[in-house]
């Protein structure tokens, strides 16, 4: 039986508007909703939403009036509308909130470019977005002219990756990159292109989902000019998968621009095991492969989307085992404060010894994999020239295992655990403390 086809919708309001402007992007981008009287037009509004809406100061609203035609009008929990149309619950504050909850722009050595892993950086080229998700991790930037990054902070951005050597990966974000004129993207991508060490380009765009018109051919000829360039998308409920964004994907994979997508886990929106199922199912179907659950971050006004952590992992039990290997993305917390995406999964390592492991399935079958007791290293002849010549400075966990060092220290660990004290005859011998044949240079000095 062939696979049901994906449904395309439009709002009855919008029936009259001729194809030809509803297919326009900039036309959805002209006629976006933002007021009680443009959302009840498609839908009568709760209480809560027109006061929210009635609030000055709130993160902005505009919605395309394709994304808003997904919602169900007779349905005020809607899982779409959810996630665009505001509340009176983003104006209560709860424990632990934040304006940047990732730490971002304190791990921007120039503003808008977020250096936090070794090899990639966020690149922020726009405050810009087709419609505002209403749990934006970058609420405090996105949608506020105040805030718009000027050509001057891209020269910086430029300026800094020519001179930082060890970065090979850019991610282009904002705001949303794909809302910027196809001239002005491109003066983006070609001056990254110009970067010799530069490898990888990727783009993070909700534009797709919410105004897959956009997706023309003259941005698809030019993306495919500054290839190896992928593309996450977002989708978080199998509602927003429509005819029109399946086309819009296919135009982008036919570009030879792999997909992937990311979700973020939303209490009321796709806070189920089921749901979660059918929704990497029909990524898959669109040629869009699921990269990663977020759970959702600590930012203000986002409080009422938030779920335990145990739900994420309950649905990746749904998943892992019962859908195909490269359905199932990977749950991640971006950890507040900016230590970046931690993942997060079921034990499916049950315990182990010196040459046995014992294993778990999704099934919950127990079995044991014998290790083998003559496994030697490869030669460093073979390995050596992958090794980086010079250290990043953040190879974590893996230098203990690589033997570059013994320990990874807190902030003030040895300033603490000198209590004070003077620096003794017992003390002064800091060799005492340096593990033979792990580390090649001495371990870090105790701190003054």
């Amino acid at each position: 039986m062939p696979n049901k086809p994906f449904p395309s919708k439009r709002a009855p309001y919008y029936n009259d508007i001729p194809d030809e402007k509803w297919t326009d992007w900039r036309w959805q981008l002209s006629h976006r909703l933002n007021t009680v009287d443009d959302f009840e037009n498609l839908f009568p509004l709760t209480e809560g939403e027109r006061e929210a809406l009635s609030q000055t100061g709130l993160f902005r609203v505009d919605v395309t009036p394709y994304f808003a035609s997904l919602i169900d009008p007779d349905n005020p929990d809607d899982p779409i509308r959810k996630q665009v149309v505001p509340t009176e619950k983003e104006l209560i504050p709860f424990t632990g909130m934040m304006e940047d909850s990732l730490a971002e722009d304190m791990h921007s050595p120039v503003p808008g470019l977020v250096h936090r892993y070794p090899d990639r950086v966020l690149m922020l080229i726009t405050n810009t977005c087709a419609s505002y998700c209403r749990y934006c991790t970058r609420a405090r930037l996105v949608g506020d002219p105040t805030q718009s990054f000027s050509s001057q902070d891209f020269e910086a951005q430029l300026d800094y990756l020519r001179r930082t050597p060890q970065v090979r990966d850019v991610l282009l974000s904002g705001g949303d990159p794909l809302t910027l004129a196809p001239k002005v993207l491109e003066r983006v991508l070609k001056s990254l292109r110009e970067i010799e060490h530069i490898e990888i380009i990727r783009i993070g765009s909700r534009v797709p989902v919410f105004m897959p018109q956009r997706i023309t051919a003259e941005l698809t000829d030019m993306l495919q000019q500054y290839h190896p360039l992928w593309i996450n998308i977002h989708v978080n409920h199998p509602n927003e998968i429509t005819a029109e964004l399946a086309e819009a994907c296919d135009k982008l994979t036919r570009a030879g621009i792999p997909l992937g997508n990311q979700s973020v886990l939303l209490a009321g929106v796709n806070d189920d095991p089921y749901l979660m199922r059918q929704l990497v199912q029909d990524l898959v179907r669109i040629r869009v492969r699921p990269y990663y659950i977020y759970q959702c971050d600590l930012v203000a006004g986002a409080g009422h989307f938030r779920t335990p952590v145990a739900k994420g992992l309950e649905i990746m039990e749904a998943l892992r085992g019962h859908t195909s290997g490269f359905s199932v993305p990977t749950y991640v917390i971006d950890a507040p404060g900016g230590g970046g995406k931690i993942p997060v999964a079921p034990n499916y390592l049950l315990s182990m010894s010196d040459h046995r492991i014992v294993l778990r399935n999704f099934e919950g079958f127990i079995t044991s994999y014998e290790e083998p007791l003559d496994y030697q290293r490869p030669p460093k002849a073979l390995t050596e020239a992958y090794r980086p010549k010079k250290s990043t400075g953040q190879e974590g966990v893996f230098s203990l295992l690589e033997g570059q060092s013994m320990t990874i220290k807190p902030e003030g660990f040895d300033r603490l655990h000198l209590r004070g004290g003077e620096q003794h005859r017992l003390r002064k011998d800091k060799n005492k403390w340096k593990a033979l044949g792990i580390g090649d240079k001495e371990e870090d000095k105790e701190e003054e």
